[in-house]
């Protein structure tokens, strides 16, 4: 039988990709509402965890929204990257909301409760509470220690893929590309198109060269 904590954290973070899409495609909870036919509570509520999708309805908003449903699916997504300048309040309140439902889920896992927590930070468990639910953020050293207890490494919280964490270079870097690049380059769809540049890339020009020539004998 699956822990309804689970479900419930599970929820949560298909709530935070969802919102970070539909935020991303400069979209309203009203025009995602009226997409399914349903009222802003409810897309509310499931970007909030409070209530769960169903599969046709993320299938919908998933294309309404310009993302595969995969990604809404897959429990270790990132945020989506953005072309446009990153809106570090939203993305951080975000961040910490996944974080806060990562450390949940290893609190679980490991079967242990939120007294357990507090008593190893010696705080509350109203504190360890806000931390799980993205309502405080959770200081380092103190998510360390957390992730020491509950025998996972600190990189079980990372997420390398957000823009949130990358530096002000890389950023630029970015959106120095032109605007056709970039906007192939942010839409999940084409990463396998990516993947794929970065192993030619890597491929030495007799190897590449091959390549091209076979697909010459095949088109003519």
């Amino acid at each position: 039988m699956v822990e309804q904590e689970k479900l419930t954290v599970r929820n949560r973070i298909i709530g935070v990709l969802l919102q970070d899409a539909r935020m991303r495609a400069g979209k309203t909870r009203q025009k995602c509402a009226e997409v399914l036919g349903t009222s802003v509570g409810v897309i509310t509520a499931y970007e909030e965890g409070r209530q769960a999708i169903s599969l046709p309805e993320l299938e919908l908003l998933a294309r309404y929204l310009g993302v595969p449903a995969t990604h809404l699916l897959d429990p270790d997504a990132g945020l989506l990257p953005d072309e446009k300048p990153v809106k570090v309040p939203e993305r951080l309140a975000l961040r910490q909301r996944i974080v806060g439902a990562l450390l949940r889920q290893a609190r679980l896992e490991a079967r242990k409760s939120q007294k357990d927590l507090a008593s190893v930070l010696g705080c509350s468990t109203r504190r360890i509470a806000a931390y799980e639910y993205g309502e405080r953020p959770i200081p380092v050293a103190e998510l360390e220690a957390l992730a020491s207890f509950l025998e996972r490494p600190l990189t079980f919280f990372l997420d390398e893929d957000s823009l949130v964490g990358q530096s002000q270079d890389e950023i630029e870097a970015f959106q120095a590309l032109p605007q056709e690049l970039r906007d192939f380059v942010v839409k999940p769809i084409n990463r396998s198109y990516l993947e794929v540049a970065m192993k030619l890339a890597e491929m030495p020009a007799g190897a590449l060269r091959a390549i091209a020539e076979g697909i010459l004998d095949i088109t003519y």
